[in-house]
């Protein structure tokens, strides 16, 4: 069954691209062929004449190349998500959705999801694996916390995305991921940052936008803004996407700069409602996986705080430019320096000078002890060579022979 490509960013061929087995991410080897699985395509923004996303009709069976390159089947024998709230900050996640289930809180109208998008987004962070299926979030046993971060086809304001990240905050989320990124709203979204920061949550957001907007009237394709928003402001974790074999897509922003890298080009997740599944991709989708290895850390490390989380995923991670999320790594790595300073040294403590008597005693003594030792060696030679003279004066024994 063929479905319609993403209005967003064309993902090639929607097919097993996402569903191919992949070599390790070091190698950046593109996997090999595999069955293929038709998938209807993922939208960020619906067009007025277009109707609502429905249920896939498609489930991806094979892992994912994804899975493979996060390490995930490893990082779950150390931790699953547990005990962690994501706050999902996009289009809303649907209150249908199996891989989910029992695990979305949603603050107003945000348990219903037109677009798909930020229930895409919140099945790569927590989708349970299920029997047969190769599809799985990160933190498979984290809670999502949906919150409307645009309208409801899916278009955001800055306003609208950061009282997502305050709500998001006050519902007790511990990570906030924010689906995307906007050219304008510095004050208000560098606000909002600030707010989750001092409540110790981390923010997790896009580097840029999935695709460059058009213009109507020209049908040109617009120049990448020089910042984005709020992945720009201060303490937020930004996030760039590759594909399966490593690179980005040419039609993608080419703009650099991120703090991590993750797999967000064909990767394939679930829909707004129902088993089946979506192929997508663009930086915000990359951005809901470092979402999931937050929640991952922050529930292996629960004593760690939102900037000691974001530091030991960036140190932790595979070295590249931007260096790209290792899970795994990040769940094991030791860092001595929580606070991403090297400590000072503590200050040198020196002694008070020491008194000169004892020393001056102590060569007194051992003057002594040198003209005992001279004299004891002296009298040695001397003594037995007097007795011998009878203690006479030397000279005399030559004198008396003299005589004689």
């Amino acid at each position: 069954m063929r479905r319609a490509r993403s209005p967003h960013r064309p993902v090639g061929r929607a097919v097993a691209a996402a569903l191919l087995a992949a070599v390790p991410l070091a190698a950046q080897t593109p996997p090999a062929a595999a069955d293929s699985v038709e998938l209807p395509a993922l939208s960020a923004v619906l067009e007025p004449d277009k109707p609502c996303a429905r249920a896939s009709d498609e489930t991806a069976r094979e892992e994912t190349w994804t899975r493979q390159a996060l390490g995930l089947d490893r990082s779950w024998s150390l931790a699953d998500g547990h005990g962690v709230t994501v706050g999902v900050v996009d289009t809303g996640v649907g209150k249908d959705i199996p891989a989910l289930q029992d695990r979305v809180t949603a603050v107003g109208s945000a348990d219903t999801d037109c677009v798909g998008h930020g229930s895409f987004a919140a099945g790569l962070i927590a989708a349970a694996p299920g029997k047969g299926v190769g599809v799985a979030g990160a933190a498979p046993a984290a809670r999502i916390l949906a919150v409307r971060g645009t309208d409801k086809r899916g278009r955001p304001t800055a306003q609208r995305l950061a009282d997502g990240i305050r709500a998001a905050v006050d519902g007790g989320a511990q990570v906030v991921y924010v689906g995307r990124a906007v050219p304008t709203g510095k004050e208000e979204l560098t606000a909002a940052v600030e707010y989750a920061t001092k409540r110790d949550a981390l923010v997790v957001a896009p580097f840029a936008p999935d695709a460059l907007p058009v213009d109507r009237a020209t049908g040109e394709t617009e120049e990448a803004a020089p910042w984005y928003w709020p992945a720009a402001a201060p303490g937020v974790l930004s996030v760039m996407d590759y594909g399966p074999d490593g690179t980005r897509p040419k039609n993608a922003p080419q703009t650099g700069g991120a703090d991590l890298a993750a797999p967000g080009d064909a990767v394939v997740s679930v829909g707004p409602s129902g088993p089946g599944h979506y192929i997508g991709s663009g930086a915000s989708l990359a951005a809901a996986n470092v979402a999931g290895a937050a929640a991952l850390v922050r529930s292996r490390h629960p004593g760690m705080t939102a900037a000691q989380v974001s530091r030991q995923l960036v140190t932790a991670s595979y070295p590249a430019l931007p260096p790209r999320v290792d899970p795994y790594g990040a769940l094991t790595t030791v860092l001595t320096d929580k606070q991403a300073s090297v400590p000072s040294p503590p200050p040198a403590k020196i002694p008070p000078e020491a008194s000169p008597q004892p020393l001056n005693r102590a060569l007194l003594i051992a003057g002594a002890g040198g003209m005992l030792v001279v004299l004891v060696a002296g009298a040695a030679v001397v003594i037995p060579r007097g007795r011998a003279r009878g203690w006479r004066p030397a000279g005399r024994e030559e004198e008396r022979g003299t005589a004689v």
